[in-house]
């Protein structure tokens, strides 16, 4: 199946990088490039990719702004934040906002790889660095304390596991899997994958 693609990038020489690398590769086409959020919202509603890699830091729209409005208008394209800043105050509000997963820049050509496709499946996706930054972040406590089938689960999601190879590992049904999902989702505070794998790097939940 190929996956389709939307590059938003402020530098031209970054999205023609982007553009080569994917197109270059099997399973991959890129139907249009964005110059900044506004921009990458309007050809995400026109031409309904898989995923929008999405950069952060853009004149006019920002990317953050960008992914919010996606979510608003209900887009079904997963966005994947591709950009060169780790800091803590670029990382939880593009999670938040909506953001499937978040990339570095010097990330290797098959880490972006992966990291498409595994978007495109809807997984959460998370580089070490960015990982390590939100372990050190300070939020409210969870509102209950995980169990440790929760716990489980919610490792298995954070390496990369769909509901159906965790249900695998952990001999249980992928309806299970679901309902300790949910149940994670409601002690932490957050509404998706992405958003509780986050949370609970940053809260030290996984060692």
């Amino acid at each position: 199946m190929t996956i389709t693609l939307v590059i938003a990038d402020d530098h031209p020489v970054v999205r023609d990088g982007l553009r080569g690398i994917f197109e270059g590769a099997e399973g991959f086409e890129v139907l249009g490039e964005a110059a900044d959020g506004a921009e990458a919202v309007v050809l995400a509603d026109r031409l309904r990719p898989d995923v929008v890699l999405m950069d952060l830091r853009m004149p006019g729209t920002d990317g953050v702004t960008a992914i919010r409005r996606l979510a608003e208008r209900g887009n079904p394209a997963r966005v994947l934040v591709l950009t060169t800043y780790d800091a803590d105050s670029d990382v939880l509000p593009a999670i938040e906002a909506g953001a499937t997963g978040y990339l570095l820049k010097d990330s290797p050509r098959e880490a972006l790889f992966q990291g498409v496709r595994a978007a495109a499946r809807g997984e959460a996706v998370l580089s070490p660095a960015v990982a390590s930054r939100l372990m050190g972040q300070l939020r409210a406590p969870a509102r209950e304390e995980l169990s440790r089938r929760e716990l489980d689960v919610l490792r298995l999601i954070a390496d990369g596991c769909t509901n159906k190879q965790a249900a695998a590992r952990l001999f249980i049904s992928e309806a299970t899997v679901k309902t300790h999902l949910l149940h994670v989702y409601a002690k932490l505070g957050v509404k998706d994958r992405a958003a509780a794998v986050a949370t609970a790097f940053q809260r030290g939940l996984f060692r």
